[in-house]
């Protein structure tokens, strides 16, 4: 029993490194294919400043979302005939994720994300770092000293697939967070130290084709959260944990009934022409919702307008989001449920504003944010510290963010208790 367990933790020794590495070379990669999808389509490159291509033609932007769905369709639908993608956590308990199937998936995603299409991009480095860690286990399997036991093999893909998403975002702690409380479901300090030395070491490549500039851009006058804002959480985090948790069973709903067969071809395309055509008069309704998360949180006072392009923001937002998973697109919900929850905050800000002058409109949007996406992600530690890392902020929002991520979980159970009677 003490030759296995040493075993396991050579394999693991061996395994972590490696894959860490492997993985933030594939999330590099990946960043790099988005970067010449957006340039050949949208002649735009996207940043932080500039997160989405407001100086794209109109009819650029029409032609390239409905091109990209069609193609992306099409894809999908020839894909489909033989095979299914595997979900993450089915991925964690062992199913096998075809490595040819699995590279034409992920790219698709991204390639629909890059045209203008209404999804997250966050699935596919997961996924692809999945994967990778499964095939390595393969390998190693052929090597007794380097041979994983079931639980380590779960650990290992749990950790890959929060390695990928640590890549991208350049967000350690929200990878290793994503793979704890999300995937592998169990802390110990074995988990602890391959998902969080995994992500550091996937973040570290993943920044050499990324750079470290923050995701969203925030003020620097909104990155020191004072003590005033507080209140604003009793009422912020309990309507936006409902909210999230609402759009959660929404997801689950629109998923079940996804397009896979040749309805697929007629759907998506038309999802595609529709946000092409919001997109003629919104850009921020394109891609993954990080324009419409950037709207929100560069919000610094209340009119007419900006309350309209608000709520305008978020109906499109979640419309069309919803429409594109049923239409038959993959991809993640992170972002665009950080659009919906920044936009949320941002308004319920404004109320509490009219009592409590001064308040920063930024920093509603940002715990707006970690309220929403803790209730839909059932993940209150992932939310929190996503956006801490996302946007480079300052160590005092982590007690709003405790606060709203605490509160917005707490009324997100109840809630959930209440609907499953």
């Amino acid at each position: 029993m003490d030759t296995e367990k040493n075993n396991n933790t050579a394999g693991l020794l061996v395994a972590t490194p490696i894959m860490g590495a492997v993985v933030g070379l594939s999330s590099g990669l990946l960043s790099k294919w988005l970067d010449l999808v957006e340039s050949f389509f949208l002649h735009f490159r996207e940043n932080d400043l500039m997160p989405v291509a407001t100086g794209t033609s109109a009819q650029r932007r029409l032609l390239a979302v409905t091109i990209g769905a069609i193609i992306a369709a099409v894809i999908w639908f020839w894909m489909q005939r033989h095979y299914r993608p595997v979900k993450l956590k089915k991925a964690v308990a062992g199913q096998m994720m075809p490595f040819c199937q699995t590279i034409l998936h992920v790219l698709t995603q991204i390639f629909y994300v890059g045209t203008g299409g209404s999804i997250g991009r966050e699935l596919a480095p997961r996924e692809a770092g999945a994967m990778l860690a499964q095939h390595w286990e393969q390998l190693v399997d052929r090597h007794p000293h380097w041979r994983l036991s079931g639980d380590d093999r779960r650990l290992l893909v749990a950790a890959a697939a929060g390695a990928g998403f640590a890549g991208v975002y350049i967000a350690p702690i929200t990878g290793a967070m994503f793979c704890l409380e999300i995937l592998y479901q169990k802390v110990s300090k074995r988990a602890v130290a391959v998902s969080f030395t995994m992500s550091a070491i996937a973040t570290l490549v993943g920044g050499l084709f990324k750079g470290w500039q923050p995701y969203y851009y925030i003020s620097q006058d909104a990155k020191f959260f004072p003590h005033q804002i507080l209140p604003l959480l009793i009422l912020l985090a309990p309507l936006l944990g409902i909210s999230g948790t609402l759009f959660r069973q929404a997801l689950q709903q629109v998923s079940a009934r996804r397009a896979v067969d040749w309805h697929v071809l007629i759907q998506l395309p038309l999802v595609g022409l529709l946000t092409g055509l919001v997109a003629t008069f919104f850009p921020q309704i394109a891609g993954n919702g990080r324009g419409v998360a950037q709207l929100a949180m560069n919000t610094s006072h209340v009119s007419r307008l900006t309350i309209a392009l608000l709520l305008f923001g978020f109906l499109a937002k979640l419309v069309v989001t919803l429409l594109t998973i049923k239409g038959g697109a993959y991809g993640g919900v992170l972002t665009p449920s950080i659009a919906l929850g920044s936009t949320a905050g941002v308004l319920l800000g404004m109320l509490y504003g009219l009592v409590v002058p001064g308040v920063n409109l930024t920093q509603c949007a940002l715990v707006g944010a970690v309220a929403f996406l803790a209730a839909s992600q059932q993940a209150p530690l992932m939310a929190l510290f996503m956006l801490f890392e996302v946007c480079h902020l300052d160590f005092s929002a982590l007690l709003p963010f405790c606060i709203a991520a605490g509160l917005s979980i707490a009324t997100s159970r109840w809630l959930l208790s209440r609907l499953d009677k």
